[in-house]
């Protein structure tokens, strides 16, 4: 599951300045405006040229509910692209990056404490180096993985180091077993 992408994507959403386009035929022009073809958009949703075709006419209507959503996702996938960059910019920049989770967190502490994993909920403000490296790994390809290791490796200096104020003895934190992971920026 990609629980930081799909994380990252919801944070984006909350930018947009206006709403993308409601319709079918709304959302089929938009498409075929960036895609700049109706192959393009079919190959992208996985329908028939045709289809698209009578979508962007209003002959079809009611498409199926999986299409349906694909449409609406590939729509939202591409909306306000500037919004979205000055957004993660300024999060990579100035703002920093809030991450509000409930997971179970393990780490590596010294002998003679506990070092059992347990759940938490935790919002906690990662300065904006980890903003710009979650991004820079997300634009890579990372896989959720890596980019949850970004984040739990926020979380040690943040959270459970407070900056080096205390457990400094502790050498690794990992984030498992996600129930929800929100961003905001």
């Amino acid at each position: 599951m990609a629980e930081i992408e799909d994380a990252i994507e919801r944070a984006d959403r909350e930018a947009f300045t206006r709403q993308p386009p409601k319709t079918l035929k709304g959302q089929i022009g938009y498409l075929i405006k960036q895609l700049k073809t109706t192959r393009a958009v079919a190959q992208e949703l996985g329908v028939s040229q045709r289809s698209v075709e009578r979508y962007r006419k209003g002959e079809r209507k009611h498409p199926p509910q999986a299409i349906a959503e694909r449409i609406d996702a590939a729509v939202r996938a591409r909306w306000q692209p500037q919004v979205r960059k000055r957004r993660q910019r300024q999060a990579a920049t100035t703002g920093g990056i809030t991450v509000e989770t409930r997971a179970r967190f393990g780490y590596t502490a010294p002998i003679g404490t506990t070092d059992d994993g347990r759940f938490r909920r935790l919002t906690v403000h990662l300065p904006p180096a980890y903003a710009q490296r979650l991004f820079d790994a997300r634009d890579a390809g990372a896989s959720d993985q890596q980019m949850r290791a970004i984040i739990a490796e926020g979380f040690k200096e943040v959270y459970f180091q407070d900056g080096g104020a205390r457990a400094t003895g502790l050498s690794d934190v990992t984030l498992n077993d996600i129930d929800y992971l929100d961003l905001d920026y």
